[in-house]
């Protein structure tokens, strides 16, 4: 019986002795959180610059939106100008011409449209990119720092 006590007590103070922190291993603590500080603020500048990227895309697809928007009504005020200017017999043949001066200018706002959204979707995939590479090397250095902390752990 007494065998046994002194065993549980022995293993008592060597597991007490084994979990108190020594110098090295306070310091790797140290430097794996500065580390992780480091790596987080980066992560956040990249987000913030990739989120600006992106809004700054987007403004610009729904500026080049707004500008087809308002080519197509100046065509179609051109348009009726010119039909009401017109002489009576020569009104159907204006409104011919009017309605084919719009439709090419619908067309080109179109395709304007359609390539600004595709750019502005563009913009926005790479910026997502690099938040997913920001994070991931954000999480590579938790596990590096992670790996230092158990090695001097282990040294000691």
């Amino acid at each position: 019986m007494n065998k046994i006590i002194a065993t549980l007590i022995a293993g008592l103070f060597a597991t007490a002795a084994f979990a108190q922190n020594t110098p090295a291993v306070v310091k790797a603590e140290t430097e794996a959180g500065k580390d992780v500080a480091k790596a987080q603020q980066k992560e956040l500048k990249v987000d913030a610059k990739a989120d600006k990227k992106a809004d700054k895309a987007v403004a610009k697809a729904n500026k080049a939106h707004d500008e087809a928007a308002a080519h197509v009504d100046v065509e179609k005020a051109k348009a009726n100008e010119k039909v009401a200017k017109a002489d009576p017999e020569d009104k159907a043949k204006a409104e011919a011409k009017g309605d084919k001066a719009v439709a090419k200018a619908e067309e080109k706002a179109g395709k304007k449209a359609v390539k600004a959204d595709a750019k502005a979707i563009k913009e926005t995939v790479d910026a997502t990119a690099d938040k997913a590479i920001a994070a991931n090397k954000t999480d590579a250095v938790k596990a590096k720092s992670a790996a230092e902390v158990k090695e001097a752990a282990a040294k000691h």
